[in-house]
């Protein structure tokens, strides 16, 4: 059976079993194992630039981890949304990789221009440059981002429905052009179903958006990149990510 890895780059436990119980039934249902890595080091919660950008280090690590522990998946999942260290991922685990980010936001754009709601402000400009690294079919017309983090909003779901529900509307009025609103963000995985119907549009879940490219990308003919090792010589990595950065 092959197996579809859903990475968490944050250190957030409680978040990795969260993105485990809505993407397990997905995973099954497809014929495929879910395995699920978190990051042993970094932010509980990717907050900001530092937080992405050491996080991408841990995602690599995390992966490394994984394959000497358990061996290499079909596909990878980076699982959450701003996709830290998806590059460098994609060109040394040798398995297709997919962002939770880049995945959910090319399926929003297939229904037309979109809005995304996410947590803290200083994603706002982090999700606006990296979509428009995207070939989206359709615009990211703008980026609504409530107070609380992600993380905070996984804590108290019941909490942040409604905080989302008052964002989406806010972001609809300033963008009323948009087809769907997509809710960004691991931690808000599951959210999107408690709003269905209270909003002139669709609302996606980040998480079963994405989902649906890496059960595509795990399927047996699915094409196989090749690895790019990067030999070093490193100072102060991980013993399994060091060795997993040389060849062969």
């Amino acid at each position: 059976m092959s197996t579809l890895l859903l990475l968490n780059p944050n250190t957030s436990a409680e978040v990795s079993a969260l993105l485990e119980r809505h993407a397990a039934p997905v995973a099954q249902a497809a014929g495929l194992r879910l395995a699920v890595a978190t990051a042993r080091f970094g932010p509980r919660y990717i907050t900001g630039e530092a937080g992405a950008a050491v996080a991408g280090h841990a995602a690599l690590d995390a992966y490394a981890a994984h394959v000497q522990a358990r061996g290499r998946p079909a596909a990878v999942l980076l699982a959450c949304f701003g996709d830290p260290g998806l590059f460098a991922l994609r060109a040394t685990a040798g398995v297709p990789v997919l962002g939770l980010a880049e995945a959910s936001m090319l399926a929003a754009a297939r229904h037309g221009p979109f809005v995304v709601v996410t947590g803290g402000a200083a994603w706002v400009p982090m999700l606006q440059r990296l979509a428009t690294l995207l070939p989206l079919p359709a615009p990211l017309l703008g980026v609504q981002a409530v107070h609380r983090s992600g993380g905070e909003m996984a804590a108290d779901p019941a909490g942040a429905v409604e905080l989302l529900h008052a964002a989406a509307r806010e972001a609809l009025q300033r963008w009323p052009a948009a087809r769907t609103v997509l809710l960004g963000g691991a931690g808000l995985a599951g959210l999107a179903a408690p709003l269905a119907g209270r909003l002139p549009c669709p609302v996606l879940d980040n998480l079963q958006e994405a989902l649906h490219a890496g059960v595509a990308a795990a399927q047996p003919l699915a094409q196989t990149p090749s690895r790019a090792p990067e030999p070093g010589p490193w100072v102060g990595l991980s013993p399994e990510l060091s060795a997993w950065l040389q060849p062969g």
